[in-house]
């Protein structure tokens, strides 16, 4: 392999971290702001052709807002090139996936798209082979 062809492949790698990074930090405050909204406002009404249904979701909403600020934590530490933040970045992106599917039947259109970030995490932060992030 040419040393240009190495140059590119590094710059890419290095480009889809700092993506990695971006993405971990902004679902992560998504989840965030979904947990408050969870915590908040606990009740989801769902309206059928017969009945009305309503949820307590509060429980949710602490489990997101950990989540959330976990994820948060762990974006800025892969950012800064913490040696366990890449590892614990993917964690985190499997477990917010995790969460968002069992949240699908409250909010299925957002729970698809964070689950989407997080699948786009845990592949940029597992495509980054360099030892020194910065």
């Amino acid at each position: 392999m040419t040393e240009r062809s190495t140059g590119v492949k590094t710059a890419w790698a290095e480009g889809v971290t700092y993506f990695a990074v971006a993405l971990l930090i902004v679902a992560g405050i998504f989840q965030i702001l979904q947990g408050l909204d969870a915590i908040f406002s606990n009740q989801f009404f769902v309206a059928t052709q017969s009945h009305l249904f309503s949820f307590n979701v509060t429980t949710w909403g602490w489990i997101h807002l950990i989540i959330g600020i976990l994820a948060f934590a762990v974006g800025v530490g892969v950012f800064y090139g913490a040696s366990w933040a890449r590892g614990a970045g993917m964690g985190i992106a499997v477990v917010q996936a995790i969460t968002q599917f069992m949240f699908l039947p409250y909010y299925p259109v957002w729970s698809i798209v964070i689950i989407a970030l997080d699948v786009a995490v845990i592949w940029a932060l597992a495509t980054y082979r360099s030892d020194k992030f910065m």
